[in-house]
């Protein structure tokens, strides 16, 4: 039995969130009786029970580690308190090779201690090394050289970097070169099958009659409210194309900086073509939400491959996308891509308001073809089960 320890994400079962969604599938389309997960949740101190700390799901053993502070330092705790759980659960088991797994660079400066006590008990040490987080805008300058001194610090002490991107695999070889880090690609996942709810289900009418939304009258936008994914370009261009559909924006918006600078250059609170709706958690009701837009906009600059990004091209016909290598490795042809460049989203906008239907249905089975050949969660699954079991080759160079 091969038991592998996965470290980071905010637990399972999960409301939404790229790791959460990744790890809550890699335990529901598990298909090796050969392998036992435990996965690590995160509890604040309101909902943390010292008398229940593990439960079990998808057949996972799940374990809940407090929370110890609020402030963004959190992650850091919850990390490597996560670690020395497993580092006691695994001596008190007397488990052989373990797997510890981490998703994302958050505890460099202290992974070499807990390397060592890893592989004095015999285990490996894998790591996701996620996007390039320390070039995310919503951190300090001081924050964000953490992130890169830490990013360094995991690269150089992984057994083996999983990389869910090519192009950060490329970029890890590139930076970390003199580390020779030994590193595999294997992407992040989707579905393209339809959502079980019907257009008139009351749950359906509810949230557009709430929202005054009609469906297949709205562009589509969801994810992180924060600079990077590009809100204040995408709402800029929109609101001077020629478009009389409404942009619809699934995001937790309120009491973000950028918010407040859009509020104060577009009014985008008052203006009746601009939906700022807040979050959504119902899997389902987002997934028909997608299969109703005319059309979906990702503006995602940072990252890997992006989770918001596979769901649209295997639910939403057609899809415009940023142009950056991260998401063009995706989505290849299954997109329309636009940048900075004056006037060009407008422009997209305008003509594809204009695009027959037999154009768009042609698009929306490319997009679901990329989905559907590289990235399902079955396959997903497949390549990670194969890696855990030893059956996968991975590489210390970059790929050509």
């Amino acid at each position: 039995m091969k038991h592998v320890f996965i470290v980071g994400s905010k637990g399972i079962p999960t409301q939404y969130g790229g790791f959460e969604t990744f790890v809550e599938k890699l335990t529901e389309y598990k298909k090796s009786d050969d392998i036992q997960y435990h996965v690590s949740a995160i509890r604040d101190a309101k909902s943390y029970d010292p008398n229940n700390v593990t439960y079990e799901y998808n057949g996972a053993h799940c374990f809940t580690i407090k929370q110890r502070i609020t402030s963004a330092a959190k992650a850091i705790f919850y990390d490597v308190d996560s670690i020395k759980y497993c580092l006691r659960y695994i001596k008190e088991n007397k488990i052989d090779e373990p797997i510890i797994y981490v998703l994302a660079c958050r505890i460099g400066p202290y992974i070499k201690k807990y390397r060592k006590k890893i592989h004095k008990l015999g285990g490996k040490l894998y790591v996701n090394p996620d996007g390039h987080e320390w070039k995310r805008s919503k951190w300090s300058k001081w924050i964000r050289r953490y992130w890169k001194y830490s990013e360094k610090k995991m690269v150089k002490n992984a057994d083996l970097l999983i990389c869910d991107s090519q192009a950060i695999e490329k970029y890890i070889h590139k930076e970390y070169k003199k580390y020779n880090p030994k590193t595999t690609f294997i992407p992040y996942g989707a579905e393209t099958s339809p959502s079980t709810l019907s257009d008139d289900d009351p749950k359906v009418v509810e949230w557009y009659d709430k929202h005054q939304v009609r469906p297949s009258q709205y562009y589509l936008m969801v994810g992180r409210f924060v600079p990077e994914n590009n809100f204040e370009t995408v709402i800029k261009e929109f609101l001077m194309s020629d478009t009389k559909k409404d942009l619809v924006i699934i995001s937790g918006h309120e009491n973000t900086p950028l918010y407040d600078l859009l509020e104060n250059e577009y009014k985008i609170d008052s203006n009746p073509r601009i939906k700022l709706v807040g979050t959504l958690y119902d899997e389902q009701l987002l997934k028909k939400i997608r299969e109703n837009a005319y059309a979906y906009i990702h503006g995602h600059s940072v990252g890997g491959t992006n989770p918001s990004l596979l769901e649209s091209l295997g639910e939403t016909d057609v899809n415009l996308v940023y142009d950056v290598s991260f998401n063009k490795e995706v989505a290849k042809d299954g997109a329309i891509y636009w940048n900075e460049e004056y006037a060009l989203l407008r422009n997209i906008i305008n003509k594809c308001d204009e695009t027959p239907i037999d154009r768009r249905y042609e698009l929306g089975l490319q997009a679901k073809a990329r989905v559907e050949g590289f990235y399902t969660w079955e396959h997903i699954t497949d390549q990670y089960e194969e890696l855990f079991l030893g059956k996968e080759q991975t590489a210390e160079k970059t790929n050509s």
